[in-house]
C-alpha cells in the first residue's frame, strides 16, 4: 500500500516550483518552500499568491481555501528546513552540475526514507541520482507549466528506483487531481520526448522557406485540430527552453532528429526567445504578452491575378469526392461530378442528399438553400461533360498511374484556361502536371477529410504552376470558406510531413516497450493539449493508409529515422488496420 505523503519541500521557486507548490498546498500537503535567498523565497510565494488570486476571482478556488492553503505553506532559503519532509521536489534550473550539487546536499540532509525528486524535463534522471547515496529512492516527477492547470505529471522511473517509491509518487499525484504516466530514463520521456522532434521539424521546415511561418501554424490547427501550430508553441515555451532540451536529447539519443535545427540557436543567441522576449518566430505587442503584431508574412498579398471560376468539375465517387462536390456546391458553384457508374452518380447524389438532410434537421442550412445547392449538381459517367468548366478536382484512387491517365484525358478535353487540380496527399503534383501540354494549369488543392467540415487547403505549386493559378485557387478557398495555406511539391507537403514522423515516432516507442499506448496517449493529449492521442489517431486514419504515407515520406526524404516503425508494418499485414476492421493498436470488437 503507497505511503501517505504529507509534507513535501520545494526547492526552486521559479514559475515552475511556485507552480508545483500551488498544487501540493491545494491538495492538502504541507509545503516547505527554498530559494537561494530570503528574497528570492518571497518573490516566489508572490507568484503563488498572484496565481491563487485570479483562481478566487475566476470563481475556482474560494477565498477560505485559500486561506487555508497558506496555512500549509511557509518558504525561506535555509536548505535544513526540508529535513524531515516525506519527499523532496527540485525545480532549479535545468543545468546538470547545479541538480547533482543539489542532490548530494539533499541526500545528507534529509532523513533515510525521504524520497527525492527532480522536475527535469530532459536531464537523465540517472545521473542525478548517482549523486547521492541513494539512487533507488530518486525519481523524476515532471509537472507541465503552468503546474495548476495542466493535468499531466511524468513519472520518471530509472533502471534502480525501487517499486514502493514509483507507488508512493503515483498515489501522490493521484492524490493532487493529476493524471500520472510512469515512463523510463530517456531523452523527453513521453510527452517531449514525441513533441520536440515535431517542433523541431516545423522550425527546420520554416528555415527552409519552404512554408511561411503563418502557413505552417494554421496548417496543423486547422488540418490536425491543434490548439497551437508549432512555431507558436516554440514561441510560447521559449526558444532557449527548445533549444536546451532539444540539446540535452540529442546528447542522450543521438538521433540527428533531435539535433537543433540551427535556426533555434541563431535565434536563442540573437534573444529573439519568443513570447518572453516580446519577438520569437512572432512579433509581440510587449515582452511577455500573447498578441501578435501582424507583419508581412500576415499580411502578404498573393502574387498572380485569379481566374474567373463559376463551374467547378469533380472526379471521383468517394466519401471525399463526395464532400468537395458539397463545397463547391454550398459555395454556389455549378458543379459536374464524373463517376465510373451510373450506379456510384446515384450513391454520390444520395450521399450529398442525405448530408443536406441532415444539415436542414439541425438547423444549419434552409430548405431553400439545400435544394438550390442540390440545384447546381449534375452527375456523368462521360469526361467529356468536363469540357467547359473552369476548375477540374480529381479525387480518386492514390495510384500515380491512375492520376497521370485522368490528367491527360484533362489536357485533351478541358478548355484553354481552365485550372486542373490534384487532391492527392503524397504522390508528386509535378507528376500529374507533366502527363499535360499545360504544366503551368496543375496544381495541388488537398481537402482533408471530411472535406465540408475541415477548413484547410493545402494549396501545392510545382516548379511550373503559374501565380494566377496559385491565386484562382485561393480565391476558390475564400469563396468556399476554406482557409488556404501555400507549399511547395514534396513528400506531405506540411501537414502530412509533420504529423505522421510524430505518428511513427509514437510507434517505436510503443514498439521498445517505453509506455504502453494508453500511456502514451494520455500524455499527449493532456501535456501537449492534443485533441486526440497518437494511437487514437492512427486507428482512426487507419494503420494501412499511415504506412503508404511514412513510406512514401521515407523513400523521398531518406531519412533513417523516418523508415516505418516495424510494429507498424506487422499490423498491417496482420490486417490490423484500426476502427475500420474492428482491430488496430486497440480491439474495438470488444467495445
Amino acid at each position: 500500500m503507497a505511503r501517505d505523503i504529507t509534507t513535501v519541500g520545494v526547492v526552486g521557486l521559479g514559475t515552475m516550483g511556485a507552480g508545483i507548490a500551488e498544487v501540493l498546498a491545494r491538495g492538502g500537503v504541507r509545503v516547505i518552500g527554498v530559494e537561494i535567498d530570503d528574497a528570492a523565497a518571497e518573490r516566489g510565494l508572490a507568484r503563488m499568491r498572484h496565481s491563487t488570486a485570479r483562481a478566487v476571482e475566476r470563481g475556482k478556488l474560494t477565498a477560505d481555501d485559500e486561506r487555508a492553503l497558506y496555512e500549509r505553506v511557509s518558504v525561506g532559503s535555509d536548505l535544513g528546513a526540508v529535513a524531515d519532509a516525506d519527499l523532496v521536489l527540485e525545480a532549479v534550473p535545468e543545468q546538470l552540475d547545479l541538480k547533482q550539487e543539489l542532490f548530494a546536499q539533499l541526500d545528507k540532509v534529509c532523513r533515510p526514507d525521504t524520497i527525492l525528486a527532480t522536475n527535469t524535463s530532459s536531464l537523465s534522471v540517472t545521473e542525478l541520482s548517482v549523486a547521492t547515496g541513494r539512487s533507488a529512492r530518486v525519481v523524476g516527477l515532471h509537472f507541465f507549466n503552468p503546474a495548476p492547470v495542466m493535468p499531466l505529471v511524468e513519472v520518471v522511473r530509472t533502471v534502480v528506483t525501487e517499486p514502493e517509491v514509483l507507488d508512493d509518487v503515483v498515489a501522490l499525484a493521484e492524490k493532487l487531481g493529476k493524471e500520472p504516466v510512469v515512463a523510463g530514463d530517456r531523452a523527453g520521456f513521453i510527452a517531449n520526448g514525441l513533441l520536440f522532434a515535431y517542433l523541431n521539424h516545423a522550425a527546420a521546415m520554416f528555415e527552409e522557406k519552404y512554408a511561411t511561418r503563418g502557413d505552417i501554424d494554421a496548417a496543423m490547427r486547422f488540418g490536425c485540430g491543434l490548439p497551437m501550430g508549432p512555431l507558436a508553441v516554440l514561441d510560447l515555451v521559449g526558444i532557449d527552453t527548445a533549444y536546451n532540451i532539444l540539446q540535452q536529447m540529442y546528447r542522450q539519443s543521438r538521433d540527428r532528429l533531435h539535433a537543433p535545427a540551427p535556426i533555434l540557436k541563431q535565434m536563442a543567441t540573437a534573444g529573439l526567445l519568443g513570447r518572453k522576449s516580446g519577438r520569437g518566430f512572432y512579433r509581440y505587442e510587449e515582452p511577455g504578452s500573447s498578441q501578435v503584431v501582424p507583419d508581412a508574412d500576415v499580411t502578404a498579398p498573393v502574387p498572380g491575378t485569379a481566374r474567373r471560376v463559376e463551374t467547378v468539375g469533380v472526379v471521383g465517387s468517394g466519401t471525399m469526392a463526395t464532400g468537395i462536390v458539397e463545397v463547391f456546391a454550398k459555395a454556389g458553384y455549378t458543379v459536374t461530378f464524373v463517376a465510373r457508374s451510373d450506379a456510384k452518380v446515384g450513391a454520390v447524389t444520395g450521399g450529398l442528399t442525405r448530408s443536406f438532410d441532415r444539415q436542414v434537421q439541425r438547423g444549419r442550412l434552409s430548405e431553400a438553400d439545400r435544394d438550390a445547392a442540390l440545384g447546381r449538381v449534375t452527375g456523368t459517367t462521360n469526361l467529356e461533360d468536363l469540357a467547359t468548366v473552369d476548375l477540374v478536382v480529381e479525387a480518386v484512387v492514390e495510384e500515380l498511374s491512375v492520376k497521370r491517365a485522368l490528367f491527360e484525358n484533362f489536357d485533351e478535353i478541358c478548355k484553354p484556361g481552365a485550372v486542373l487540380a490534384t487532391t492527392t496527399s503524397s504522390l508528386p503534383v509535378i507528376e500529374c502536371a507533366m502527363a499535360t501540354g499545360r504544366p503551368e494549369d496543375v496544381v495541388g488543392m488537398h481537402f482533408f477529410n471530411p472535406a465540408p467540415v475541415m477548413k484547410l487547403v493545402e494549396v501545392v505549386r510545382t516548379v511550373t504552376t503559374s501565380d494566377d493559378v496559385v491565386a484562382t485557387v485561393h480565391e476558390v478557398c475564400r469563396r468556399t470558406k476554406k482557409h488556404a495555406v501555400d507549399c511547395g511539391d514534396r513528400a506531405g507537403f506540411i501537414v502530412n510531413a509533420l504529423l505522421f514522423p510524430y505518428l511513427n515516432d509514437a510507434v517505436k516507442m510503443l514498439q521498445a516497450n517505453y509506455a504502453s499506448a494508453d500511456e502514451i496517449d494520455t500524455a499527449i493529449k493532456t501535456g501537449a493539449g492534443f485533441p486526440m492521442g497518437p494511437f487514437e489517431l492512427l486507428d482512426v486514419v487507419g494503420l494501412d493508409v499511415s504506412l503508404a504515407i511514412q513510406q512514401v515520406l521515407f523513400a523521398e526524404f531518406r531519412e533513417p529515422g523516418w523508415a516505418p516503425a516495424t510494429l507498424l508494418e506487422h499490423l498491417v499485414t496482420a490486417g490490423y488496420l484500426g476502427r475500420k476492421t474492428g482491430r488496430g493498436f486497440r480491439d474495438y470488437a470488444k467495445k
